[in-house]
């Protein structure tokens, strides 16, 4: 019977049992997280209307694209390591820490808002797991700071939907992704 264990019965040469179980355990969240964003993603170029509808169709799915990259890239590097990367969507909700996007049909602006709140969770995780992998795995970590050089700068193309001339982001201090697109829709009402 095939195992469905996540701990690798071997590793890569150079790096121990233990710490290859480490490294494929923080993996497979980051396998998690990245496959929750191209859907995330794909669900909002399904979902945003509005005036500034193309827009931010069109913008979403190269960034869909480039996520399911990094998906494979994760799942590839777990199977290097001797694990077996999850890839059913009933791993990925048993074993993820945060909710489904709260966000269904809304105008470009609040979806915007929302995406804000979603790239801020998976970058803060990214780092972290960048943090962890400094003694474990510089091929790993390096894979993760490839990812965070992409999702930073998709995080800057909606962020730069939501920032005022002076700055400031309509998200700033919001809770929740209905907080964000809340925010964003009002601010977005409010100017001229």
């Amino acid at each position: 019977m095939a195992s469905n264990t996540s701990d690798p019965v071997y590793t890569v040469p150079g790096m121990s049992g233990p710490d290859g179980a480490e490294v494929v355990r923080l993996l497979r969240q980051r396998l998690h997280a990245l496959n929750d964003l191209a859907l995330t993603l794909k669900h909002v170029h399904w979902n945003v209307v509005g005036p500034h509808f193309i827009a931010v169709h069109e913008m979403l799915d190269p960034q869909v694209e480039a996520v399911r990259e990094m998906v494979d890239k994760t799942a590839e590097r777990i199977s290097t390591l001797g694990g077996s990367p999850p890839g059913t969507p009933g791993v990925l909700v048993s074993e993820r820490s945060w909710d489904d996007y709260a966000v269904g049909r809304a105008e470009a602006i609040e979806h915007l808002g929302a995406l804000d709140l979603v790239y801020t969770g998976v970058i803060e995780d990214h780092r972290t797991a960048v943090g962890e992998t400094d003694r474990l795995d510089p091929v790993t970590q390096d894979l993760l700071i490839e990812h965070l050089r992409s999702l930073e700068l998709f995080q800057w193309f909606v962020r730069a939907h939501l920032e005022n001339t002076g700055g400031a982001l309509s998200t700033a201090g919001a809770a929740s992704e209905r907080d964000a697109a809340a925010q964003a829709g009002r601010q977005a009402r409010q100017q001229p």
